[in-house]
């Protein structure tokens, strides 16, 4: 059997494949079994943030993966250590929980802030304020967390204490918080699986201060938006807020699963021995693959991602089959005239590999991605657009 029949066969059937088997890349180029290229758009969903075989990070985890793979957490490692300073010095955040995934960062957040709030007011406030069409992760509780009903339908019940509110609605969050016994409010800053879109800076604001007026604490799942991928290090500090929980996966690692959760002051002693953990959070290949995206993420890079932003926007508004776009930085959705699988297949066919989100085409491209490859990706998606 060839690799798609054996997939076929013995993968669990939660994804729809596209007919491509990936073998090999480096920088934003990828090659399939039959040696055709590729320019990578989707970076596995916005993780390998300098693309394919990046020599720093594979350097970084080659010589930790030769020194020691793995140990407990019941013993120090200095990746771990390194890359908690790391964050702690960029963010001013106070501590960071490592986890392996996503939502694992966010059900540590949302541990975290039930727990603060049981602590200082009460057990029963343990209900968090949400935003439909978000997208907080796939266990029970980050399932819960996500407000939108289709991934609800076929799991139910799922854990109890979620508010939903609409983005853009400062009305009904004021309204659950006088009127519910409520831990924290917890968003994305763009909701990336909601379509690519952005939150208003005004709601922001507004959420933040709802927050500080009413000891409720504001949480920002970064799990896509952070590490670069806004043209900010983190989403959030394009708003001009300060967060009290941050959590944050995909392009950290960049590639290798890691996630991370960000305490800030508020929050930064909520957490004992015993009272969280993670046989794999904070492993020391992961964390110092880590360190090595972390360490180039500075304002002269973030720069560079801007200018590449805008030049996407700037090529494609106005276009033939363009409708709208939307996104923050190298995190774009692109609303298309035509049905969005159409505009994907031939991307697919003519060498590019973009993805979705909802009814839009959706760019995470590696973060240091040429601008002749993005030229080059750029033209075939403005043809794959025209009606």
């Amino acid at each position: 059997m060839n690799i798609k029949e054996l997939d076929k066969n013995y993968v669990a059937n939660t994804y729809a494949r596209f007919p491509i088997e990936l073998v090999s890349g480096k920088g934003s180029k990828l090659y399939d079994s039959d040696g055709k290229e590729y320019i990578d758009m989707g970076t596995g969903i916005g993780v390998s943030a300098f693309g394919v075989g990046d020599e720093e990070w594979v350097k970084a985890v080659t010589e930790q993966l030769t020194t020691l793979q793995h140990t407990s957490n019941l013993y120090y490692t200095a990746p771990c250590a390194r890359l908690a300073e790391l964050l702690c010095t960029k963010t001013g955040a106070k501590k960071v929980f490592f986890s392996n995934s996503g939502a694992e960062a966010n059900e540590c957040a949302i541990k975290a802030a039930r727990k603060y709030a049981a602590e200082k007011k009460g057990a029963d406030f343990y209900k968090i304020i949400t935003l439909n069409n978000s997208f907080h992760g796939r266990t029970i509780t980050t399932l819960a967390a996500t407000g939108q009903e289709s991934f609800h339908k076929d799991f139910l019940p799922l854990t109890e204490g979620f508010l939903y509110a609409d983005a853009g609605d400062l009305e009904t969050v004021e309204k659950y918080i006088k009127e519910e016994k409520v831990a924290a409010i917890m968003f994305e800053t763009v909701q990336g699986e909601g379509g690519v879109v952005p939150l208003s800076k005004d709601f922001v604001s507004g959420l933040a201060k709802l927050a500080e007026e009413n000891d409720v604490l504001l949480v920002v799942d970064e799990v896509q938006t952070g590490n670069g991928r806004t043209g900010a290090l983190y989403g959030y500090m394009k708003y001009g807020i300060n967060p009290d929980i941050v959590s944050t996966a995909k392009g950290i690692g960049g590639g290798l699963p890691l996630g991370a959760t960000m305490l800030f002051e508020k929050t930064e002693n909520v957490y004992t021995p015993g009272s969280h953990g993670s046989t794999f959070g904070g492993n020391p290949v992961s964390c110092a693959g880590a360190i090595s995206i972390i360490e180039r993420l500075d304002e002269a890079f973030l720069s560079e991602v801007e200018k590449k932003s805008q030049y996407i926007i700037e090529t494609l508004s106005g276009c033939e089959g363009v409708k709208s776009i939307s996104g923050l930085g190298l995190m774009l959705g692109i609303e298309t005239e035509k049905d969005v699988n159409e505009v994907l297949s031939y991307c697919q066919q003519n060498g590019v590999l973009p993805i979705k989100a909802k009814n839009k085409l959706r760019l995470l491209p590696p973060l240091n991605i040429s601008f002749e490859d993005l030229e080059k990706a750029i033209n075939i998606i403005k043809k794959a657009c025209e009606v």
